[in-house]
């Protein structure tokens, strides 16, 4: 880690020192089964934090109320009088690889981005059909296309950390691991308007440091159920397939908007994102667990 990077680390580890202190006393209990994931946010009415499980856009298009979507702050808006904290992440030995699948309700994510050729449209088509989603990020991609991460904020997909150059973390130092991450929170926090509650390790090569490391920043880590493969661009018919045949009550989806050329994830969304809602699937976000303060 160089010494301009240090004053970065710092400061994300100070911020988050009180929110996950007690992530520390979790570790050796941090199994998926100690900390459940649970849903919200599919369709036109989103459920509130906690209650559940988290392009250019038209030209005046109706203004969103602050917490229509978007996670709602600590103190909440209107007549709440009780404070909510959120649940600290745990240090986890395995990633969360599916969700409460309550309501036939599943996860779309997509990785690597976000890349102005291909996230412009998969945010379109998202809007089209008013599904939320979730969208893990490389720091270095963001530093270009920080606009595109306001939209995803002000459409009420969730982002989350992929790191900043998408490296095998498995062949780093731990203290470069900890740089990947914390710059890539840092930068998300400047673009979204939050720090980012999720991480997703490249290649899905987890480690003892990135779950450390996670838990520290904050943020719990997801995986995935089903795999498209888009990366190998099989086609956007077999990309549709393997969504639909895959798909199941929490499930979550791995795509990518970013890392090559996605036409056919593109391509393939606009297919199957409609069989899957006349089926009866919700799309929805996964949301991180609050607690009311007494």
């Amino acid at each position: 880690m160089t010494k301009d990077q240090m004053p970065t680390v710092r400061r994300l580890f100070t911020r988050r020192h009180l929110l996950t202190g007690a992530a520390a006393l979790l570790g050796a209990a941090g199994t998926a089964g100690t900390a459940a994931l649970l849903i919200g946010g599919g369709g036109s009415a989103p459920a509130p934090a906690g209650a559940g499980s988290p392009a250019a856009g038209p030209v005046g298009r109706p203004a969103l109320r602050p917490t229509a979507y978007r996670l709602e702050p600590i103190a909440g808006y209107g007549p709440r009088t009780r404070r909510r904290t959120l649940v600290p992440a745990g240090v986890r030995r395995e990633p969360f690889l599916r969700v409460d699948g309550r309501g036939r309700s599943m996860v779309l994510t997509f990785d690597d981005g976000p890349d102005p050729r291909f996230t412009p449209d998969i945010l379109r088509i998202l809007r089209d059909h008013d599904v939320r989603a979730m969208f893990f990020v490389c720091g270095e991609m963001v530093v270009r296309q920080q606009d595109l991460l306001r939209e995803m904020a002000d459409d009420g997909h969730v982002v989350g950390n992929h790191t900043w150059s998408h490296p095998l973390l498995t062949t780093l130092s731990r203290s470069r691991v900890l740089t990947e991450m914390a710059r890539t929170s840092e930068i998300i926090e400047k673009a979204y308007g939050e720090p980012p509650l999720w991480f997703r390790a490249p290649y899905g090569a987890w480690n003892r440091a990135a779950f450390r490391f996670g838990a520290e920043l904050g943020m719990e880590p997801l995986g995935w159920t089903v795999d498209t493969l888009d990366w190998r661009m099989p086609g956007a018919h077999t990309i549709a397939e393997r969504v639909e045949d895959g798909a199941g009550p929490g499930v979550v989806v791995l795509s990518h908007d970013a890392g090559g050329d996605r036409s056919q994830s593109v391509a393939a969304l606009r297919d199957y994102l409609p069989e899957l809602l006349e089926s009866g699937y919700r799309i929805t976000v996964p949301q991180r667990q609050y607690v009311e303060a007494r």
